[in-house]
């Protein structure tokens, strides 16, 4: 894994996105990196994966007062975020888990 973990997570769904696209056309998630924690003081990077046909989301988050773990969640692009994040070992995502995630909740 990178020393950078956003860059490492980055990468990984954009090729998961890549996968998608190829294997599901109508699927065609928007990945999207936001800077609205950090903005707002709080020490943490956040990801989201967007399908907009379907209005879902995937959320990811990583903390900087939690390194070496990801937090996610699967909500819809109306929903707020809420606390009941589940969270897994950085270590463990792969690009197919993303790729997964993104086909079995979106499709």
């Amino acid at each position: 894994m990178s020393e950078d973990p956003l860059k490492a997570l980055s990468d990984m769904a954009s090729d998961a996105h890549a996968r998608i696209q190829a294997a599901h056309q109508h699927i065609n998630p928007v990945v999207e990196v936001r800077r609205g924690m950090r903005d707002a003081g709080i020490p943490a990077d956040v990801m989201t994966i967007d399908c907009l046909r379907t209005r879902r989301r995937i959320t990811l988050i990583l903390h900087d007062g939690q390194p070496g773990l990801m937090l996610y969640q699967f909500v819809t692009m109306d929903d707020e975020v809420g606390n009941d994040f589940k969270q897994m070992p950085l270590a463990d995502v792969a690009v197919d888990t993303l790729f997964d995630w993104m086909q079995d909740y979106f499709g």
